[in-house]
């Protein structure tokens, strides 16, 4: 297999290896492989492992005491062969250009595995929400907007909320852009709320996709089938609460503040107002505490990871005993972690099938705005449910003929669509 590296135009080559290098270089992996198995030439190889442009700016932070810091924001756009750029903005202190490059790279793939006219992006600013003041985060996001401003827009590049983002950053972002340009402009983004634009059901999009791509793997009754969901937060939560809706037993969770578990089901619904009025769900009265490697390693049918990347590694790979794992976050298995999950059967359901439910009803949101129309809650949960349930079907389809895993034929298939767009349209 020849190794794909990004060229050293960029930045990514140029730090000390960290989680976000080992992101890119997961992801980079994973396009070798596709493109060894599409027998991709090594000019078209190298095109899909590029970013089309990547951008780094100084965000500076007024703080209310009236000091100044300065942090990174990033902005990447991988590939727009296909379609306008799409793609999240998060707020996390470990963010870097490596992380924000690989998420940029896995959109391109989701998006066309999904069969939606995007291409893919990923922006963010190194920084922690939690140390920010309401108006310090405002701030922030403005200024982000005003230096990221040339390369955004509804033609170009379409942001949402991830995390530490959430619709309040999108009205800032909507705002920002508006005032710029002299007149609004609510399609610059999709995930705001209702009064910004935004569709029904948006804020929990990824999590409904997480519930079907879940059931589709099952092939038989929920009923009883237990569940871990590591981060019990914006896409976990409401997963957990999916899913247990579907008649599954959500038995463990965690988030930042520890793990709890309790293996006659915990009440979903009381654990998520407990965790919103005590910022965690550590201490949960009706469960019992639990470390987080042992929430992975739980004897359970399914798990979730839903938090951030590289969770599952090839160390702690070969204690993990669910037979099904259904990635609603991106990037949370490493290569190795798969090798070794594919050679104890268990089966992964990867990221860019697994948590597609976000970006799919950002399309439709996006359409909405173009067309001057919305969506209903049921139309929108119908065409989610239609999407992702024939790219879990395709995606399986092609893994038995070929007898590849499932990210492999996700992949094969992604790559294989956007590589198409390259040819048909002369690159």
């Amino acid at each position: 297999m020849r190794t794909l590296t990004v060229p050293s135009t960029t930045p990514a080559t140029t730090a000390p290896a960290g989680p976000g290098r080992q992101a890119l270089d997961s992801a980079l992996f994973q396009l070798d492989q596709a493109a060894d198995r599409l027998d991709l030439d090594d000019s078209l190889r190298a095109m899909l492992a590029t970013p089309r442009r990547s951008l780094t700016v100084s965000v500076p932070v007024r703080r209310e005491d009236g000091r100044m810091d300065v942090v990174q924001g990033f902005r990447v756009q991988h590939n727009i062969t296909r379609g306008p750029a799409k793609g999240g903005i998060r707020f996390h202190p470990g963010t870097d250009v490596h992380e924000v490059t690989a998420l940029a790279m896995g959109m391109t793939w989701k998006c066309a595995l999904a069969g939606i006219p995007y291409g893919g992006a990923q922006g963010g600013v190194s920084v922690d929400p939690a140390s920010l003041s309401a108006r310090e985060l405002e701030r922030v996001t403005r200024r982000y907007v005003n230096e990221v401003l040339p390369i955004v827009g509804p033609e170009r590049d379409v942001p949402a909320p991830e995390v530490g983002a959430d619709r309040r950053t999108m009205a800032w972002i909507v705002d920002t852009y508006s005032v710029n340009a002299g007149y609004p402009v609510p399609g610059v983004m999709t995930g705001g709320s209702a009064t910004c634009g935004g569709a029904p059901e948006r804020a929990e999009a990824t999590s409904r996709g997480v519930r079907f791509a879940a059931l589709r793997a099952m092939r038989g009754s929920p009923a009883g089938r237990t569940v871990a969901v590591q981060g019990f937060g914006k896409v976990g939560a409401p997963a957990a609460r999916h899913l247990a809706d579907a008649g599954c037993l959500v038995v463990a969770v965690s988030d930042s503040t520890g793990a709890v578990v309790n293996r006659s089901g915990l009440d979903v619904d009381a654990l998520r107002t407990w965790s919103k009025e005590t910022g965690g769900v550590h201490g949960y009265p009706e469960a019992d505490p639990l470390s987080h490697d042992d929430l992975l390693e739980l004897d359970v049918d399914v798990l979730v990871p839903a938090a951030l990347e590289g969770a599952i590694t090839e160390e702690n790979a070969p204690r993990i005993r669910a037979g099904l794992i259904v990635e609603g976050a991106s990037c949370p298995t490493t290569p190795g972690a798969d090798r070794v999950l594919a050679d104890a059967g268990v089966t992964v359901v990867p990221d860019i099938l697994a948590n597609a439910g976000g970006v799919i009803v950002s399309y439709l949101e996006w359409l909405q705005e173009a067309q001057a129309r919305s969506w209903s809650a049921r139309e929108v949960d119908a065409r989610l449910r239609g999407l992702v349930e024939n790219a879990f079907d395709t995606v399986a389809a092609v893994s038995v003929e070929c007898g590849i895993t499932l990210r492999q034929a996700a992949h094969v298939i992604g790559v294989g669509r956007v590589a198409e767009a390259h040819r048909s349209r002369g690159r």
